[in-house]
């Protein structure tokens, strides 16, 4: 049996990965920052449960060391943990931007960094990180979340190619708004005394709310995508983008360019 580690799987996609792979016969690694948050998959045949801050080296590092000695081998680490952050620039407050930029970007690299000696070590292995069609195109108030996605691509690229003598790969995962505990966890500045500013936040919160209820099918579609990708990683470093919504946004944002898109969300959202 293949042994996947999988960050943030106490709840939300990261869950549902972690059943999924589980039932497909694959040993689960299932990592979370509170061992409490994730009762829901004690004593599920194939998954077993390590405490694991990836905003911590040391928590990292000590986790690394448990789950070693638990399984000879690790094929996969999905770098999946991930929050997020809805704020004007102005508005926005420090420990928020702090706490987005150790979860989503160093987060991602903190954990490859502990488990890239393991994978060089065994001659083999396969980092997946969790992007999102945030990490191609821009939109309103994504200014810190989007950052931080497009910082995961650029870190993953980069990564690969330092990597591929040791068999080691890398694969970043895109996708738009999903049905998921995600959205609702997602903190957001606060109101404001300019009423430009609180209309666009609420227009933004409609617009994200009427997508993700549309996107019924992208989290089977996803999890799916992800087993197949764990299966038969490719050998260099691949981008994958699921589900109508992203697949649209990032072919017409490389199509028409920056400028011609920028107008069309000028023109959809802020009007």
């Amino acid at each position: 049996m293949k042994n996947v580690i999988i960050t943030g799987a106490s709840g939300g996609i990261g869950k549902e990965i972690a059943l999924h792979f589980a039932k497909s016969g694959w040993n689960v690694i299932a990592t979370m920052i509170c061992l409490k948050q994730g009762k829901e998959l004690e004593g599920i045949t194939n998954i077993s449960c390590y405490a694991l801050d990836v905003t911590s080296t040391e928590s990292i590092e000590v986790a690394k060391n448990k789950i070693v000695n638990d399984f000879k081998t690790i094929d996969v680490v999905i770098n999946n943990a991930g929050v997020g952050y809805r704020s004007f620039v102005e508005l926005s407050e420090d420990s928020k931007i702090n706490h987005i930029v150790d979860v989503n970007y160093l987060g991602v690299v903190k954990v490859c960094r502990a488990f890239i000696p393991i994978f060089r070590t065994q001659k083999k292995g396969h980092f997946i990180n969790i992007s999102s069609i945030a990490g191609l195109v821009n939109l309103p108030l994504g200014s810190f979340y989007h950052s931080t996605k497009h910082a995961v691509e650029s870190f993953s690229e980069c990564m690969a190619y330092e990597l591929s003598e040791y068999n080691i790969s890398i694969s970043t995962i895109q996708f738009g708004n999903t049905p998921s505990n995600f959205q609702k966890n997602v903190t957001k500045s606060e109101r404001s005394s300019l009423a430009s500013y609180n209309n666009l936040m609420d227009k933004i919160g409609v617009i994200l709310e009427n997508k993700t209820k549309k996107n019924k099918d992208l989290k089977p579609q996803i999890i799916r995508e992800l087993l197949k990708i764990a299966e038969n990683p490719a050998k260099n470093f691949k981008r994958y983008t699921i589900g109508f919504d992203a697949n649209s946004l990032s072919i017409l944002r490389s199509r028409i360019g920056y400028r011609l898109f920028g107008r069309l969300i000028r023109q959809s959202v802020l009007k």
